[in-house]
């Protein structure tokens, strides 16, 4: 069922100027609590100012730019200008370090980069390493900087940018997302893809033109694309999005925007929950929250109380452009279950020969549909993994399902090496190979540990080199030096040997129950 045909996100943006025009599009709330808005109307003219001017400035269809922002009208205005004119949106992890970033740069060919005044240092020493960076642009900066063009300088080319024939099947964006790759891979989004996000959530959530759905994610990440940007773009709601997310403030932003649509993940569940009990707490507009998994019954029972408001859970990923299951918003929920497959997608739960296992039998999850259009077009430059993922007109997740009796999938486990940290994916193979690089460290191998707030944190085994006394903290610090925060290990074991097989591999399977045994790390 393709319910978006040949149109691109240009076609959406024109589209909704002239139909919401004068109507609250962005309602941004800053660090500081203080508040810009745009209409419809307005943004898209700043959208297509931005466009204008990154075409003066040389870039045109195909050209890769990096946006590492945080959360910021300007991030928006740069996905969105670039993919006006044909080129491709390549967010970043704004947590990313030095050499984190220079893997996105370098392996996604880019010629552009887009930061603010925070990371300008360490982007421009990435850029002076990539030769084919031939653009800088500062955005949210008080003061110039010699050899970056102000972002305010890209309006000064009007709002009329070049006409360029875009497909709907052309790349939008790439996503760099961890996998079981020692290097993240980057997922090629078509602007089909955004579109049928779009078109897909705000459906399964409920949404109307109406609403004023809020979120403290972060927008270069796909959940915040797809469940907040995507879907009140497409139903013409107005989107709020808060720069940064704490929990001592978050409901008072959600009071006086008067949001009536949250989207969270589970670690945000958790912060407001520890926050102590207020009067005001129900005194708040908000119909229902969106989320992931990895909440307790328990948790999930106290929230609903006490701030009285329903929680929708579901389970996607950025190769399937985010939801796969959902919730029913309006039929019954069957909790634990990630709910029913959504719209345009159907759900199989396969044995390793690929063959339907039993109701009730965990299984590999796989999700079906089309490559450039309801799933991902591929890794960029990565035939290899995109032909073992996507195999025969179905997509697969790597992730451990079943169905009950009624259709509803559970999610069991993870097939891939993968720690979920506070809704981030973490690559254990990609820490181990940070560890590995350190002078004292022989081995080192990486597992998840259940943690009271952010779902999951690494744990890392390490066995040291001969003659060489390793110490924990010294190790977390190097680590801190080569990985963004959230994939630093919370705990570091230094042990004499790694469990391994007969051949030699390492049974992460004993590490994993050692680590379970000892309880959620808090």
């Amino acid at each position: 069922m393709d319910i978006v045909g040949a149109r691109t996100l240009r076609d959406l943006l024109t589209e909704r100027e002239k139909r919401f025009g004068p109507k609250a599009f962005l309602s941004f709330v800053d660090r500081d609590s203080s508040v810009t808005e745009f209409t419809y109307a307005e943004f898209v003219r700043r959208v297509r100012s931005v466009a204008a001017g990154l075409t003066a400035e040389g870039i045109g269809k195909g050209d890769k730019v990096v946006v590492h922002l945080p959360n910021c009208p300007e991030f928006l205005f740069c996905w969105f200008g670039l993919n006006w004119i044909g080129a491709v949106a390549v967010p970043s992890n704004i947590a990313n370090t030095a050499g984190e970033m220079q893997h996105v740069v370098s392996f996604s060919d880019a010629v552009g980069v887009v930061t603010g005044a925070e990371h300008a240092d360490m982007l421009g020493t990435v850029a002076d390493a990539n030769p084919a960076v031939r653009l800088r642009v500062l955005a949210r900066a008080e003061h110039p900087e010699p050899g970056w063009v102000p972002f305010a300088a890209l309006s000064n080319h009007g709002d009329t940018p070049p006409e360029v024939a875009v497909a709907s099947d052309d790349v939008a964006e790439l996503l760099f997302t961890s996998g079981t790759t020692a290097r993240p891979k980057a997922v090629m989004l078509t602007h089909a893809n955004c579109l049928f996000a779009g078109e897909r959530e705000w459906r399964v959530l409920g949404f109307d033109h109406t609403d004023r759905c809020l979120t403290a994610l972060p927008v270069f990440h796909v959940l915040a694309q797809t469940i907040s940007v995507m879907a009140s773009l497409t139903v013409g709601a107005t989107l709020v999005l808060l720069a940064d997310y704490s929990a001592s403030r978050f409901w008072d932003h959600v009071r006086r925007q008067k949001a009536t649509a949250l989207s969270m993940v589970a670690m945000q569940l958790r912060t407001l929950l520890a926050q102590p009990p207020a009067d005001s707490d129900l005194d708040h507009s908000v119909r229902r929250i969106s989320y992931g998994i990895n909440v307790p019954d328990e948790e999930k029972d106290e929230f609903e109380r006490r701030f009285g408001v329903e929680l929708v859970n579901g389970y996607g990923l950025s190769e399937a452009m985010t939801m796969v299951t959902v919730a029913p918003v309006h039929g019954e929920k069957r909790w634990p279950s990630i709910g029913l497959p959504i719209l345009d997608r159907q759900v199989r739960i396969v044995d390793p020969g690929g063959s339907d296992v039993a109701v009730g039998e965990s299984g590999e999850l796989i999700v079906s549909g089309v490559p450039g259009r309801n799933l991902m077009k591929g890794y960029y430059k990565n035939p290899q993994a995109t032909a073992e993922t996507l195999r025969g007109g179905w997509l697969y997740t790597g992730d451990n399902a079943y169905f009950d009796e009624h259709g509803y999938v559970y999610f069991v486990d993870r097939l891939k090496d993968v720690i979920k940290v506070s809704g981030e994916n973490v690559s254990s193979s990609e820490v181990e190979r940070v560890l590995l690089s350190h002078p004292g460290v022989a081995e080192a191998a990486v597992v998840s540990a259940v943690h009271a707030i952010s779902d999951e944190v690494p744990v890392a085994f390490v066995v040291p080199r001969p003659g060489v006394r390793l110490d924990d903290d010294e190790v977390i610090g190097f680590c801190r030096e080569h990985l963004a925060k959230f994939k630093v290990p919370a705990v570091i074991e230094v042990c004499d040997e790694l469990p391994k097989t007969s051949i030699g591999k390492i049974e992460k399977k004993l590490l994993r129950k050692q680590v379970q045994d000892r309880g959620p790390i808090t």
